[in-house]
């Protein structure tokens, strides 16, 4: 027998910074000092009150039976509750689903609103999840250009935008770049967005993780039309290192909810009940342990990034103001160790240096690498100490005049 599969599924790319930390993980375990700064994920366990709670919920006998398909009403109710808390803006608990992690929720959502051939507007770069979704509702990613800031503009979508295009997905702060967008910058695309008649989904994922007195918005935040057009997304993975729990929700229009809560009952059926408790512990807990994790990730950010600088080849000048990655330009690198591509420096930077890092390309922007600073302060000094070692090596064959024989 041939097995014939889906048109949809031969255009899809498996996930690059999980394939890389495959590699770095299975490069470890043959027992090769690798340090992974391949993916986004906070390095904490995850804070002893919340797990406490999970496991009370499994004794007396919470998590044994289904729950609804969009979760529990006490977790819409504390989500509904920490979003009044930290956004300052009124949900009910019929405008509230919760899904099997952030990454669920967006999919579910370009499923939901996309009919084939609709063009999904996507910063470039961006996470390498969304092109991948939007193909997945038979629509198009269109890749936007953003400012030397990894920015869009309402000039920069104006000249990507069709009578075709239909959402806007926008992150801030932005993996992979940790790029923040101000209020001004927001209503200025929000407003843009409205007045062509595109929905809004703003991926919130990294909204408590901020640095060096920036400040965190949302478009849902705008009163009036903005708001109206916005869908929110979020999840417990990253602020409160709960990545393995997979809890994610979306906020947004009565209606929009009860068609997703529809497609997750035939997709997913509910989360996993004794994730749900522990995620009602989590949004309902005093913040403390969320403050204590962005503070070390702030450390780290200030600590190896003026390291990054002095790397030679490594290009980065602007100050990442939130989420948990560094996105330095490579050009020179690659000319220096003799490849050319990001690919093939960043396959040389885990065989010869043992760091993983991710291939800007995998993001829309070939040229650069994505390095992660969830990691410890120790390993993300040892990481850019074997980068630098890397890079100077190439460096002095390079003025010696020997760089040719190292080329791919």
């Amino acid at each position: 027998m041939i097995m014939k599969f889906s048109n949809r599924t031969a255009q899809i790319t498996p996930s690059a910074t999980i394939k890389v930390s495959s590699k770095a993980k299975q490069m470890i375990r043959n027992g090769i000092d690798v340090i992974n700064l391949g993916i986004g994920e906070p390095d904490f366990a995850t804070p002893t009150a919340i797990a406490d709670a999970a496991i009370d919920a499994i004794h007396s006998g919470k998590t044994s039976f289904y729950t609804p398909a969009s979760g529990l009403l006490t977790l819409k109710q504390a989500i509904v509750e920490r979003t009044q808390r930290d956004y300052g803006v009124v949900y009910t608990t019929d405008q509230i689903s919760v899904t099997n992690g952030a990454k669920t929720a967006l999919y579910v959502l370009m499923q939901v609103l996309i009919n084939p051939g609709d063009e999904v507007l996507l910063p470039k770069p961006s996470w390498v999840s969304y092109q991948q979704q939007v193909y997945l509702a038979d629509g198009q990613p269109v890749m936007v250009d953003t400012d030397r800031n990894f920015k869009i503009t309402p000039d920069l979508l104006e000249q990507a935008y069709t009578s075709r295009s239909k959402v806007l997905v926008i992150n801030s702060p932005q993996n992979p770049t940790g790029t923040l967008y101000s209020k001004n910058e927001l209503r200025a695309i929000g407003n843009w967005a409205v007045d062509h008649n595109l929905v809004i989904v703003t991926d919130d994922i990294y909204g408590k993780l901020i640095y060096n007195n920036n400040r965190f918005y949302s478009p849902v935040q705008f009163e009036g039309r903005i708001s109206e057009a916005t869908i929110m997304v979020n999840g417990i993975s990253k602020a409160y290192s709960m990545t393995g729990w997979r809890i994610g929700y979306i906020a947004g229009p009565q209606e929009l909810i009860q068609r997703v809560n529809s497609l997750l009952s035939h997709m997913t059926g509910n989360p996993a009940a004794v994730s749900q408790y522990a995620a009602i512990a989590a949004l309902q807990s005093d913040q403390q342990a969320v403050s204590r994790m962005r503070q070390a990730f702030e450390k780290r950010l200030n600590t190896i990034y003026p390291l990054l600088q002095k790397v030679p080849g490594f290009e980065i000048t602007q100050k990442p103001q939130g989420a948990l990655y560094l996105f330095p330009k490579v050009a020179v690198a690659m000319k220096m160790v003799g490849v050319t591509s990001s690919a093939q420096l960043v396959e040389r930077l885990l065989n010869e240096a043992h760091v993983a890092v991710v291939d800007g390309a995998a993001f829309g922007l070939p040229g650069y690498i994505r390095l992660s600073y969830a990691a410890s302060l120790t390993d993300l000094k040892t990481a850019v100490t074997r980068i630098n070692g890397f890079m100077n090596h190439y460096l002095e064959k390079e003025l010696s005049g020997g760089i040719g024989s190292e080329t791919n």
